[in-house]
């Protein structure tokens, strides 16, 4: 068996948008349509989206959510209570109400009609 040269670097295995789908349980739409708007590491070749492993990676790291923290019980208590804005502490019982608007088509007896 021939001896491959030392300079000669190994060719990452490129993954179609259809196996990057099946790994991560979407659809192929979902993952072209995340690398067709940039979102997403991927490779061109000619108009074919393609993927390495590190893509894969990476995309798995993008879409990673990150649990939150709930604040201590001290802190909590240390927190300042928000004060309410100028505008509605000058006039605190005065509320705004909503008012319907005008309908769009005119009841009959509006029409102008000359009959």
């Amino acid at each position: 068996m021939p001896e491959r040269p030392q300079h000669e670097t190994s060719v990452p295995r490129l993954y179609r948008p259809e196996e990057i789908a099946d790994v991560l349980g979407c659809s192929a739409w979902w993952v072209q349509d995340r690398a067709r708007r940039r979102l997403i590491p991927f490779t061109r070749v000619g108009r074919a989206y393609r993927f390495t492993a590190d893509h894969l990676a990476e995309i798995i790291r993008l879409n990673e959510e990150r649990p939150t923290r709930m604040p201590e019980p001290d802190a909590a208590a240390q927190r300042p209570v928000p004060r309410p804005s100028a505008s509605r502490a000058a006039h605190p019982a005065q509320v705004e109400r909503l008012h319907a608007r005008s309908p769009r088509r005119l009841r009959r007896d509006q029409f102008d009609t000359a009959a």
